[in-house]
């Protein structure tokens, strides 16, 4: 049965593992020193589409954090990569902000709003009307529909707020076509980030926050599954699913021990 100690490289989600909105978690700068030191292949994945990998690494930076950009893979990174393999040179009429219109552009992907191949639906802070109705005609008149993440809602200071997963609901409802969503819980970023980093699933862990995300797309992507309980997860939401992570710990700080640590059940408060 595989161990942590069998893991020779690392997936790791962002927000809610390695920080919490701009504060570092506790253990995050010394696991990311320690992967560093030791030469494991690691790399940091969000399903966050609005920013590219310079701007994540600049404000992990920020954060207290060193993580270089070519260390980051992001859902727009995935999709590009995606895309990439399945019409080379295609285009796409874009609802999104500069983390995934620069990945689409590098993956050699043509923005119009002329019979586009696809439309790509990701994150944004300024979705429009007009964006939208053109998306709905674009998809109506034969062009594939393609999502970064399926994501309903997103946090901010003052709340949360409608994500791409809302807007490409109002999209389906309107077209009777659902999109194929790329990042997170699809195990095809899992795949493609392996790939980015020359890993196998064999021997690759996956830290994550999320139940719904993280663990079930570790799962399937044959990973091993680590759960840190400093994000969205509590030991509550853990006993919803039917499915259990390899191990459950209170935060990366607990990944720091030399020793490997069993999988086991949590305590139910």
């Amino acid at each position: 049965m595989r161990t942590r100690a069998d893991i020779e490289c690392w997936l790791t989600d962002m927000d809610g593992v390695l920080v919490h909105e701009n504060t570092p978690i506790s253990g995050a700068a010394e696991l990311l020193q320690q992967w560093r030191d030791q030469g494991t292949p690691f790399l940091v994945l969000t399903n966050n589409s609005i920013f590219t990998p310079r701007d994540l690494s600049a404000r992990l930076r920020a954060s207290g954090l060193r993580v270089p950009e070519e260390s980051i893979w992001t859902s727009a990174l995935a999709t590009a990569d995606f895309l990439q393999s399945q019409m080379p040179g295609g285009s796409a009429f874009v609802i999104g902000e500069a983390g995934l219109t620069t990945a689409l552009h590098e993956a050699g992907f043509i923005m119009t709003e002329t019979e586009p191949d696809y439309v790509v639906v990701g994150e944004t802070r300024n979705y429009s009307f007009e964006a939208i109705t053109k998306a709905i005609r674009f998809i109506g008149a034969g062009s594939r529909f393609i999502a970064t993440n399926p994501d309903a809602t997103g946090p901010s200071v003052d709340g949360v707020l409608p994500a791409t997963g809302a807007i490409t609901a109002l999209i389906t409802k309107a077209t009777g076509m659902e999109p194929y969503v790329v990042g997170k819980p699809n195990p095809m970023m899992f795949r493609s980030a392996l790939n980015r980093i020359g890993a196998h699933s064999e021997n690759t862990g996956m830290i994550g926050d999320r139940m719904d995300t993280d663990v079930v797309a570790g799962i399937e992507a044959g990973l091993h599954t680590v759960l840190v309980l400093t994000g969205i997860s509590d030991t509550r939401e853990i006993e919803r699913f039917p499915f259990r992570p390899d191990e459950i710990v209170g935060s990366v700080a607990d990944l720091l021990s030399s020793e490997p640590i069993e999988a086991e059940e949590p305590d139910i408060l």
